[in-house]
C-alpha cells in the first residue's frame, strides 16, 4: 500500500510538472486527452464491463457540452457544479437506452445506440433558440471563486483533475459489488440472473454511469474548446470512441487510457506525412487490430507475465504491478 500510494503521488506530480515543459498547443492536445479518458472510461463501463453494444455515446458527450455550457450562460450556476450537473443530466438521459438494452441484444442494440446518437446530433441545431442551431455557440469563459480559467495550462489542470477524480470513481466501481454484477451479466446473463443479479437494476447502474461520466467529459470538453456545435458530435465522434477501447483494451481502465491518450495524439504525430495522414493513420490502426487483438493494454498484460517480470528492473516491475492493480 505504501508503494501504491508514493507511485500515484510521484505520477500526479509528473503529470502536474508538465505544463512546466509542453508548449501551449500540445497542453491542449493533452487536455482534450483527459476529456477523452474519461468519455472512454464511460463507455468501457457499458461495452467492456456488461457487454452492452453502444455507438451512440457521442449524443450523452453532446448532452453534457450544452449542459454546462448553458447552466452557466442562462442560469449563472457556477463552473465547479455545471460540470457534475451536466454528468447527471447525461446520466438521466441514459436510462431512455435501459428500455432497448432490456430488450435487444448485440446488434439490434447497436442499432438503438445509433439511432439515440443521431437523434441527438439532429435535434440540437434544430433547437436554435437555445443551441444556436448550426453555427453552434460560444462557451462563457469558466472561472473558480472570481479566478478566471481561461489559459491553457488552466484548462489543463481542470481536465487533469477530473480525469483523476472519475479514474478513481471507476476503479471503485469495478471492485464493488455493482462492477462483478456487470461481469456477470456480460458473462451469461441467464447465470447472472439465476444467481440473483437483477438485469434492470444493473444495467440501469451501467447506463446511468456511463452516461455520466460521458457527460462530465462533455462538459470539461466544452471549456476547453471554448466552442461547441452539432456538427462536432456525430457518429464520427461516436466511432472515435468505441476505437479508443477497442484499441486499449476491453473492459480496462489503464485500457481506456492508453486508448483515449493515443488516438487522440496519433494525428498529430503523423502531421509530418504531408498528404498521407489518413494512410498511415488507417495503417497504423489496422496494425493494432491485428498485432494487438485484445488491445494494446491486452498486449502489455500479455507480455509482462510473472516470468518475463522477473527479467525487468525493480523500479520497472513495480509501475506495471501498480497500473495493473
Amino acid at each position: 500500500m505504501a508503494r501504491r500510494v508514493a507511485l500515484t503521488v510521484a505520477a500526479l506530480i509528473l503529470l502536474g510538472l508538465l505544463p512546466l515543459f509542453l508548449k501551449g498547443y500540445t497542453l491542449y492536445i493533452l487536455s482534450l486527452a483527459w476529456v477523452y479518458v474519461v468519455a472512454s472510461i464511460g463507455l468501457n463501463l457499458v461495452v467492456g464491463y456488461t457487454g452492452q453494444l453502444s455507438i451512440g455515446h457521442a449524443g450523452f458527450l453532446a448532452i453534457g457540452a450544452y449542459s454546462a455550457s448553458l447552466l452557466l450562460a442562462k442560469l449563472g450556476i457556477p463552473f465547479w457544479a455545471s460540470i457534475p450537473a451536466a454528468g447527471l443530466i447525461s446520466g438521466c438521459a441514459g436510462f431512455i437506452l435501459l428500455i432497448p438494452a432490456l430488450r435487444l441484444t448485440a446488434i439490434y442494440l447497436a442499432i438503438a445506440t445509433l439511432a439515440f446518437g443521431i437523434a441527438v446530433s439532429e435535434l440540437l441545431p434544430r433547437w436554435s433558440a437555445v443551441t444556436g442551431g448550426y453555427q453552434g455557440m460560444n462557451v462563457p469563459d469558466a472561472s473558480i471563486f472570481g479566478m478566471p480559467l481561461t489559459s491553457d495550462v488552466s484548462l489543463y489542470y481542470v481536465a487533469l483533475i477530473v480525469a483523476v477524480l472519475m479514474i478513481a470513481l471507476s476503479r471503485t466501481i469495478v471492485r464493488s459489488k455493482i462492477g462483478r454484477a456487470l461481469v456477470a451479466i456480460r458473462d451469461h446473463e441467464a447465470a447472472a440472473q439465476a444467481c440473483g443479479v437483477s438485469l434492470t437494476k444493473y444495467k440501469a447502474y451501467a447506463f446511468f454511469a456511463s452516461a455520466f461520466f460521458t457527460g462530465v467529459a462533455g462538459g470539461v470538453y466544452a471549456f476547453v474548446v471554448g466552442y461547441i456545435s452539432p456538427a462536432e458530435f456525430d457518429l464520427g465522434k461516436s466511432l472515435f470512441l468505441f476505437m479508443m477501447i477497442a484499441l486499449g483494451g476491453m473492459a480496462t481502465i489503464p485500457g481506456s487510457i492508453i486508448g483515449a491518450v493515443f488516438l487522440t495524439f496519433l494525428p498529430h504525430w503523423l502531421s509530418g506525412f504531408k498528404g498521407l495522414q489518413q494512410l498511415v493513420y488507417g495503417v497504423t490502426l489496422v496494425g493494432v487490430v491485428v498485432f494487438m487483438p485484445f488491445g494494446i493494454w491486452g498486449f502489455v498484460r500479455r507480455w509482462t507475465t510473472p516470468d518475463k517480470l522477473a527479467k525487468l528492473p525493480s523500479p520497472v516491475r513495480r509501475a506495471i504491478a501498480f497500473v495493473k492493480g
